[in-house]
């Protein structure tokens, strides 16, 4: 038999068998092979999340990879039997925006896998299929569910447009920040430095190419030419511009509590620093990931700490939220 996790309200969840959905026209069933837990998950198991960002009840699981295993009408049927992941967005494609390539900023409003439609803590899923990014077929999918995240940094490397040769800095040892790592330096960087809380993540950084390593109560330099923030933390948009050169670049994808210290307007303009934000991935990014993933130059799987069984969901977000240094990406596999 089959499950899926289903989250009814904040803090409430079952697990239940799971029927899988037909692919109607457009659309793709996927054999899903694992599904990770991020914060936002703990936010809408912890009834946190944004009004109008979840939609209970629902099956949670908006990082995730797997094989397609159906297609319907208008799919073409060489996608049955390849590896997979898939973007979350479920933009309108017609407002300006969608044209425009900014598919996170669809003009229709929010509607995304495993917040408000169905996610991938489930046997299967079903999804339009122009959602879809093909793997190549040697693809490690455990290595791959991590994509999701990743092509949220490879948007903040896309706007960051660093080049060969300048020196760049990343803010945050989690898993985006060490992501973010691994793009940066695929393109040659002159330094590649990690700033974090903790000094054990040190090693994990040099070894996705890191070339320095502070934590945030040492002293930095201040003329790095780009910086990307991926902490989230209340003081981590202010530890990344002081980073940062006059006129240097700064790209933010971490979402704070309320309350954050905030840029100085004055600095920003005084020292004419270039900011960007991210908040998911468009196309362009996902294809950047899934390309960087496939070339070998983006290697995941090390972040992953712990794979359990979809029964296991409320360990699973328990894990992912206690501070525990051993803990890093959780997946759960049906």
């Amino acid at each position: 038999m089959s499950f899926q996790v289903v989250v009814e309200a904040p803090g409430a969840h079952r697990v239940e068998a799971h029927t899988p959905r037909r692919p109607g026209p457009g659309e793709a069933l996927v054999t899903v092979h694992a599904a990770g837990i991020c914060g936002s998950d703990r936010e809408v198991y912890g009834g946190n999340r944004p009004e109008g960002y979840v939609r209970y009840p629902l099956v949670p699981g908006h990082e995730w990879s797997g094989t397609v295993g159906a297609v319907g009408a208008g799919v073409p049927a060489t996608l049955v039997g390849r590896k997979v992941v898939g973007e979350g967005f479920r933009n309108c494609q017609v407002c300006e925006r969608c044209h425009a390539g900014d598919t996170t900023l669809c003009t229709d409003g929010y509607e995304e896998t495993g917040f408000t439609r169905p996610g991938a803590m489930a046997a299967t899923l079903t999804l339009p299929a122009r959602l879809l990014h093909v793997l190549p077929d040697d693809a490690d999918l455990t290595a791959a569910a991590l994509l999701e995240p990743a092509a949220c940094v490879a948007a903040a490397a896309l706007k960051a447009g660093a080049r060969p040769g300048e020196r760049v800095a990343v803010v945050g040892t989690g898993t985006l920040g060490m992501l973010a790592v691994q793009f940066l330096k695929a393109v040659s960087p002159a330094e590649l430095l990690v700033v974090g809380v903790r000094d054990d993540r040190e090693a994990l950084a040099r070894r996705f190419g890191a070339t320095g390593f502070r934590t945030t109560d040492q002293e930095a330099p201040g003329d790095f030419d780009v910086v990307v923030e991926a902490a989230g933390s209340a003081t981590a948009a202010r530890t990344a511009a002081a980073l940062l050169r006059r006129g240097g670049r700064l790209v933010l994808t971490g979402i704070p509590a309320p309350g954050a210290d905030g840029l100085d307007p004055a600095d920003l303009v005084v020292r004419q620093l270039e900011t960007h934000t991210v908040f998911g991935a468009p196309p362009p990014a996902w294809a950047y990931a899934v390309r960087m993933f496939g070339a070998g130059l983006l290697d995941p799987l090390p972040l992953v700490t712990h794979e359990l069984p979809l029964t296991e969901f409320p360990r699973a977000i328990e894990l992912v939220g206690n501070g525990d240094p051993g803990v890093g990406k959780v997946l759960l596999r049906p």
